[in-house]
């Protein structure tokens, strides 16, 4: 998107230019606070603009695209790598279950949690997933069981409140979720829901695992209670397609994610391989040398 908007900038002077794609750029990002990869994104694109900021704007803007193409590429490559390490977790005929949407339709084209599952069926593997229809937004009834859908791996939708029930009948093998941003200690910020999964999974001694590149961890936040939450129209919770569920006038609060504590979570999967506890180290370790 801060590619496309360079387009309309070409004829502005060398200032201008940067003023106008910065502040785009601020746009964007504050559409999505929680969300890491997006300020990742956008603060290397304002990284390329300066480093080409003396070319002609026609140029610069082609230097920016071909830069958002590039991080379209590697995120791919990523996600890929992702779910080659994390399916070695999968065994055969495991049920999992999962939590929003972290698929193809989430990222660049392969997905994080559901490019696990989606390598660990290329490998062979007999698996079935449980899909939280995930409210208020429905996106794991939406968009996620449309991929499995797609994809041929079989699935049973669920309610979000279910899961518990299904735990404790040992119906479920493995948790595995995405990540919106993850703490220097492992705290990580996902949909809303997702930290109720990992209390239950302690609780039955479920694995509950985090698919995320490492572009989603966030050192300079050393604890998850310092991640933004971004916080949702209250209309998506007490409407459903255009009809009024509550009474008018009732209040809501509709935080769009919560953190789940690092000690809730098994593993972190990430490109570079699966990181454990104790976070803090693994999460360093994993960072050194890594161009963000």
């Amino acid at each position: 998107a801060a590619a496309l908007g360079a387009l309309n900038l070409g004829e502005l002077t060398p200032d201008k230019f940067r003023q106008k794609f910065f502040a785009i750029c601020d746009e964007i990002n504050q559409a999505r606070p929680t969300a890491r990869n997006l300020a990742w994104a956008l603060e290397r694109m304002k990284r390329r603009f300066t480093l080409v900021r003396n070319l002609p704007p026609r140029k610069i803007t082609t230097a920016l695209i071909d830069e958002a193409k590039r991080i379209y590429s590697e995120d791919i490559e990523t996600n890929r790598k992702i779910g080659k390490n994390g399916a070695r977790l999968i065994a055969q005929r495991d049920n999992i279950l999962t939590h929003c949407n972290a698929g193809a339709l989430a990222t660049a084209g392969y997905g994080t949690a559901l490019g696990v599952i989606r390598s660990a069926k290329g490998q062979g593997k007999k698996l079935h997933v449980y899909v939280d229809e995930t409210r208020p937004v429905l996106q794991g009834a939406r968009l996620t069981a449309w991929e499995l859908k797609k994809e041929k791996i079989p699935f049973t939708l669920i309610t979000d409140n279910m899961a518990g029930f299904l735990m404790r009948q040992g119906k479920i093998n493995k948790i595995i979720v995405g990540a919106d941003r993850i703490a220097a200690n492992g705290d990580t910020a996902n949909k809303i829901g997702t930290y109720s999964l990992a209390v239950l999974a302690k609780e039955h001694n479920v694995p509950f695992y985090v698919a995320a590149p490492l572009s989603t961890i966030d050192v300079s936040i050393k604890l998850g209670e310092k991640i933004p939450i971004e916080q949702r129209n209250q209309l998506e919770v007490t409407r459903v397609r255009g009809r009024n569920i509550a009474p008018k006038g009732t209040k809501v609060y509709n935080p769009a994610f919560d953190v789940t504590p690092a000690n809730y979570i098994t593993a972190i999967i990430t490109e570079q391989g699966i990181l454990k506890k104790p976070y803090r180290v693994s999460i360093k370790r994993a960072h050194k040398g890594v161009k963000n």
